[in-house]
């Protein structure tokens, strides 16, 4: 998807043509303030992207040059003894190599292996890195598992405190989830667990787990595991998801009422008409996504199939279920999900207790999921965590 003719964006692009690919940017740059990403690292790697705009195999080794650099900087740092020199390093490393995968459609060998790189660098990270305090945790679903991360409150005396549980969405697995806030989330003295659910990251990759509609199964099992937990309040615990998230933290909030708040980090409201969009436009331009990755999250070989499969993610009769506390984020120039659809989410939410936080060009955070000004949506969403959960027990 380019940009029309003549209009000029009211946000950043790094490639003026390409939608796509400047939103990626975007999300590579804006997660800097949270570890993900140094400038000058970013545009070394754009630079050499200027003269294949839209060629994603470019793409791919480009992002994956820049990793291996990194990460072998990482190894050398900590062969030298100066581990938060290489935690750091790595946890860029990391970003580097998912980010490669990201349009990456097949998922052939060089893209599972980039994909193992990204998680061994990030678990680089956990071990030497002085905070916060991260373990890889195994969250028990139906006759398998769920990869996931606990990273554990800081700035905190209570024995048993509030917690987030976060989803990505449609691409965005847990270990990009982590340099989107947590770190000043868990600074706060909330918990975090983080969740690579059905269709993403490890889950999908290395276990088969498929992306399904019944996500609320998802958000049951990480509340089982928490409430398993000593050091976890179960009166306090939230569920915030970005993106598709938009449809799968409103389900899971919907149907399983010890979700004490919620958070849809962009709205969604029946993803199957998204995609109904989608698929026609194949006919005429790019897309916001590759359009592959729809068949490979659902196992699937045709559009068809895939639709098929997309018939439950929608909201209406869901939405108005939801009892918690609901803060719903969306920007007015939101490129993939219009505004019409985030107010019907909104209207339908059955809460009393409903906030919707519309961003503007003007503040900043219009664009999708707020990749444009990601600091301001992050501490909108923890400063309303913290007025729902911080100050009551």
């Amino acid at each position: 998807m380019n940009t029309a003719a003549g209009k000029t964006p009211n946000y950043f692009m790094y490639f003026p043509d390409n939608y796509r690919w400047s939103a990626e940017m975007l999300a590579i740059l804006s997660t800097g303030p949270y570890g993900g990403a140094e400038t000058s690292e970013v545009n070394r790697i754009g630079r050499k992207l200027r003269d294949h705009v839209g060629d994603d195999d470019a793409w791919f080794w480009a992002w994956r040059e820049g990793g291996d650099l990194l990460r072998a900087r990482a190894e050398a740092a900590e062969a030298k003894g100066h581990p938060l020199t290489a935690a750091s390093t790595y946890l860029r490393a990391c970003s580097h190599y998912q980010h490669a995968d990201h349009f990456r459609q097949p998922k052939d060998d060089h893209a599972m292996t980039v994909f193992r790189q990204s998680l061994n660098c990030f678990r680089k990270f956990t071990t030497l890195t002085d905070r916060p305090r991260i373990d890889a945790v195994e969250i028990p679903y139906e006759n398998n598992a769920l990869p996931a991360y606990f990273i554990h409150a800081e700035n905190t005396s209570e024995k048993r405190t509030p917690c987030v549980v976060r989803f990505g969405g449609f691409d965005t697995q847990k270990e990009l989830q982590y340099l989107r806030g947590i770190p000043d989330l868990v600074r706060r003295g909330f918990s975090c667990l983080l969740v690579d659910g059905p269709g993403m990251g490890e889950a999908i990759r290395f276990r088969n787990i498929y992306l399904r509609h019944d996500y609320e199964t998802v958000g049951t099992a990480s509340l089982d595991y928490l409430a398993m937990r000593p050091d976890i309040d179960m009166n306090r615990v939230g569920v915030v998801a970005l993106s598709l998230g938009g449809y799968y933290a409103p389900r899971c909030a919907a149907l399983d009422h010890r979700f004490k708040a919620c958070i849809a980090w962009g709205a969604t409201w029946d993803y199957h008409a998204t995609w109904q969009r989608r698929i026609e436009k194949l006919k005429q331009a790019s897309l916001s996504v590759p359009a592959d990755h729809l068949l490979w999250v659902f196992g699937v070989k045709t559009f068809d199939e895939a639709l098929k499969k997309l018939e439950g993610f929608r909201l209406d009769g869901i939405a108005q279920k939801i009892e918690c506390p609901f803060l719903l984020t969306h920007g007015t120039e939101d490129e993939q999900v219009p505004m019409a659809d985030a107010q019907k989410l909104f209207d339908a939410v059955g809460s009393k207790d409903k906030t919707f936080r519309i961003f503007t060009p003007e503040e900043g955070g219009a664009q999708h999921c707020q990749r444009d000004y990601l600091t301001l949506v992050c501490d909108v969403m923890h400063d309303w965590l913290e007025e729902k959960f911080k100050y009551r027990h």
